[in-house]
């Protein structure tokens, strides 16, 4: 069991805090992990990471030390998270796509891209005795509704946990790919659907949390392996008077804010608690930590890449991005191979489904005798290992049926409208023929 990694980027000035700094900078480096940051106080403060990343950093060396392990791992049926933290312009988003999804410059090239050539290059190097398919989803967490980037009327998905497919968002449009440019061509589509706005930090700021899930289906002789790489591009913390937000953007950067929050309070849980003693961690305060509950809790092997901005205008807004990473750099990491189960194989000894009855009298006995949080771990655990059957999280079917239940209302609501605007047109055509026979 390891530790989550975490690095710290540091990109380069812009031009305002130039105008408003200079070239002053808050970071002294010691060495390639470590540093000291000089907060609004100009007391220095030292922190220790896996790796950071100075001002003017290649995106190659990026991806290399953070993304690379977490691709060969996927490509073996290992999942993975590449997450990036940080203020709004922080750069979150540039190291995740670069300047643009489909730029052809190789050295700005950011995390994303060179993700979907890892892949395809690891797939490559693996041999033609292995099958493997690749499968892409795309949806962003918007005002606590996850939206479909490949289908726009998908705009309010259930979050879902299943024993073998862990955390993930059920109806999702899964698009199946079959080299790089076409997996690129499909996230520029979804990137063009993104929720954007203008604010005074950013003249393009992320106003949602934006997920991209690749999904690695492996088949060898004696069985099949299924592994996940996530890349999350959350959207920036928002100090309402440097941003200037109002209106819509003011209510965004509010369920922005309260989220990231929601994510805080997970991190903080799972680096809290004494040793040896369960927590209660509150992964469904929000979309967005249960859609990062496998990321941070469960199933996964994980980088946090902390974007910061160097500028003394945006020390505290960093110090706090950094004391949220420091803090992260303490989970472990639970990551294992993901064997998938079909029916006509699975063990005749496997352990048999509690129903919700006989589920609920376990329970209440635990509850006598333990703390109600305790006893909420130990049921998250149990459905995980298939002990128990949680009907709220696994009926894959039912959501689908809502969906298209959902879709069937809203096409007989479009017929009955224009049924409603036909019947007006007639009763204006039938007025002028009556007219005409009178006279």
């Amino acid at each position: 069991m390891s530790n989550i990694r975490v690095c710290a980027l540091f990109r380069p000035l812009n031009s305002k805090e130039i105008c408003d700094h200079g070239d002053n900078i808050s970071i002294s480096a010691v060495d390639s992990d470590s540093f000291l940051f000089k907060d609004e106080k100009e007391e220095e403060i030292e922190f220790h990471f896996d790796r950071v990343f100075y001002q003017g950093s290649e995106q190659a060396n990026i991806y290399e030390f953070l993304a690379l392990p977490i691709v060969t791992g996927a490509v073996n049926g290992v999942n993975g998270a590449i997450v990036t933290y940080g203020q709004t312009g922080a750069g979150k988003t540039y190291s995740m796509e670069g300047p643009s999804i489909m730029d052809c410059d190789e050295n700005k090239k950011g995390l994303l891209p060179r993700v979907v050539d890892g892949l395809f290059s690891a797939i490559r190097l693996s041999g033609e005795m292995t099958k493997y398919t690749i499968n892409l989803s795309m949806v962003e967490i918007y005002m606590e509704r996850v939206r479909d980037l490949f289908d726009l009327s998908k705009d309010n998905l259930l979050i879902k946990e299943s024993r073998a497919q862990g955390i993930f968002v059920c109806g999702a449009t899964d698009i199946c790919i079959s080299d790089s440019a076409e997996a690129l061509r499909s996230l520029s589509i979804g990137i063009a659907n993104r929720a954007v706005g203008e604010t005074q930090m950013n003249m393009s700021s992320s106003r949602s949390h934006c997920v991209y899930i690749f999904t690695i289906q492996q088949e060898l002789k004696k069985e099949k392996r299924s592994g996940k790489v996530i890349l999350v591009d959350l959207a920036g913390s928002e100090k309402v008077e440097k941003t200037g937000a109002e209106g819509r953007v003011l209510e965004e950067a509010k369920t922005i804010n309260k989220s990231l929050s929601a994510l805080g309070n997970v991190i903080n849980a799972l680096t809290g608690s004494p040793q040896g003693r369960a927590n209660h961690i509150p992964y469904r305060d929000s979309k967005l930590t249960r859609i990062l509950q496998d990321a941070f809790g469960g199933n996964s092997q994980t980088a946090l890449l902390c974007c910061c901005s160097p500028s003394p205008s945006n020390a505290s807004e960093s110090l706090s991005t950094l004391r949220f990473g420091a803090r992260a750099k303490h989970i472990k990491a639970l990551a294992h191979v993901s064997l998938r189960e079909d029916e006509d194989t699975k063990s005749p000894g496997a352990l048999p489904v509690i129903k919700d009855e006989s589920c609920e009298r376990i329970l209440e006995k635990l509850r006598q005798k333990m703390k109600a949080e305790d006893v909420e771990l130990l049921e998250q655990l149990f459905v995980l290992e298939g002990i128990f059957f949680d009907p709220n999280s696994v009926e894959e079917v039912e959501a689908a049926y809502e969906d298209a239940t959902s879709r069937t209302i809203l096409s007989l609501q479009r017929s009955l409208e224009e049924l409603i605007a036909t019947v007006e047109e007639l009763k204006e055509e039938n007025k002028a023929l009556k007219s005409q026979i009178r006279s």
